[in-house]
């Protein structure tokens, strides 16, 4: 139908099932969605418009859709164990942009990790709305060991007393300390807010240590780690849930987007299966193995390595910059970023440092075993970078053992 319809576009869509068939995709925020998310994505639900909640909207013919959307709800309180998840955010940003809007007003102070360091723009950097219209102090990593020193934490905390503190971000390698965190806002009466949009997928399989209990609200998107649509959740407990809500809608969105509601609602059901646990476990041997052959081969690692699926390179002792590198490495089969590492004297459009992680690859069944090939790879790729014929090799090693699988 797509073909006759429109070509071009049914073309381009097939080219870009062959890239990502016959690559190595190790972006950190991307990963495979089963042929159910894609249904359900792809569903007659994108026809409907659903402004309001379940049992609330302002349309009619909302018979099924209050159904699809109560499902995916049920299921993320299930699945996380929260008293209340919103799953109409439709991106990560908006979702954090809510937390703004439920809890803070202009001018207020918030608390973040720094976007260099590891952070999000949302936690307050300088570029972003909440940089802008919020006073952001930011938080950084130690330069000795790349990790948050928590004494640290606390100080900034008690010196500038910010309403609300945002923990993870999009390039932490390491364990989040929640309790710690929790410890911190409550001594000085804040709203600690957890954003897992990196390690939901973990902490939905007990790879990772879980923030309910500890933030009060927790921001997360839908795909990387928990390999589901592109869209947002905000969970909470019952205290924040209608503030929250109101945010959501109508403070920042209109409808939801159905057919993504649906979508969630079938990843966070495939979430809950215990396959997905070995998966999300499995996610992190990869992540620990490959950070260990990389640093045999004499990578420097943000932090000395990982704890989750995610990988931060710093490539100064390379001599290479991480655009180049990273481009070097899509031609030779590895799809990965240039990234800033901490205390980069680089610009962040050409930055010193490469961002990559194993979900991906782990979906498509790759294991400990592979990971030393991968690292061997990237090894001989940053290494003959300008050798088109030398990175069309690689390549085709690549194509061979995706090919294999």
């Amino acid at each position: 139908m797509l073909r006759e319809a429109d070509p071009e576009i049914a073309a381009l869509i097939q080219a870009e099932e062959r890239r990502q068939a016959s690559k190595l995709r190790m972006i950190a925020s991307e990963n495979d969605v089963s042929q159910a998310v894609l249904e359900a994505t792809g569903s007659v639900l994108t026809n409907k418009y659903s402004e309001g909640y379940p049992g609330k909207r302002y349309y009619e013919g909302q018979q099924v859709v209050d159904q699809v959307e109560q499902l995916a709800i049920d299921r993320a309180k299930a699945l996380f164990g929260v008293e209340h998840a919103n799953v109409q955010p439709l991106s990560g940003a908006p979702a954090n942009l809510a937390v703004y809007l439920a809890f803070l007003q202009p001018g207020d102070t918030v608390m973040g990790m720094a976007l260099p360091m590891g952070g999000h723009l949302t936690h307050g950097w300088s570029v972003s709305a909440t940089g802008k219209w919020f006073n952001a102090v930011q938080y950084e990593v130690r330069k000795d060991t790349g990790v948050v020193d928590l004494d640290e934490v606390r100080a900034l905390a008690l010196a500038e007393r910010p309403k609300v503190i945002f923990c993870g971000g999009t390039a932490i390698p390491r364990t989040i300390d929640f309790p710690a965190f929790a410890e911190i806002a409550n001594e000085i009466g804040a709203l600690l807010v957890a954003d897992i949009a990196h390690i939901a997928g973990l902490v939905a399989g007990g790879a990772h240590p879980s923030p309910v209990g500890h933030a009060p609200v927790i921001t997360t998107t839908t795909h990387k780690t928990l390999r589901g649509p592109r869209g947002a959740m905000i969970l909470t407990d019952a205290e924040h849930a209608k503030a929250i809500d109101r945010a959501v809608f109508p403070g920042l969105q209109g409808g939801p987007h159905d057919h993504t509601t649906a979508a969630i609602a079938v990843a966070l059901h495939e979430a809950s299966q215990p396959e997905f646990r070995e998966y999300a476990h499995m996610i992190v041997r990869n992540a620990q193995t490959l950070a260990g052959a990389l640093l045999e081969r004499g990578f420097d690692l943000v932090s000395g390595g990982t704890d989750n699926h995610l990988i931060l390179v710093d490539l100064t002792s390379k001599l290479i910059g991480g655009k180049p590198a990273a481009r070097a490495l899509d031609r030779a089969g590895i799809e990965l970023n240039y990234n800033a590492v901490p205390f980069d004297t680089r610009k962040p459009f050409d930055p010193s440092g490469i961002r990559l992680g194993t979900a991906g690859v782990t979906t498509r069944g790759l294991t400990p075993e592979q990971m030393p090939l991968i690292a061997g790879w990237i090894d001989r790729a940053i290494a003959e970078h300008d050798d088109e014929q030398a990175l069309d090799r690689i390549a085709a090693e690549v194509g061979e053992l995706l090919a294999a699988l």
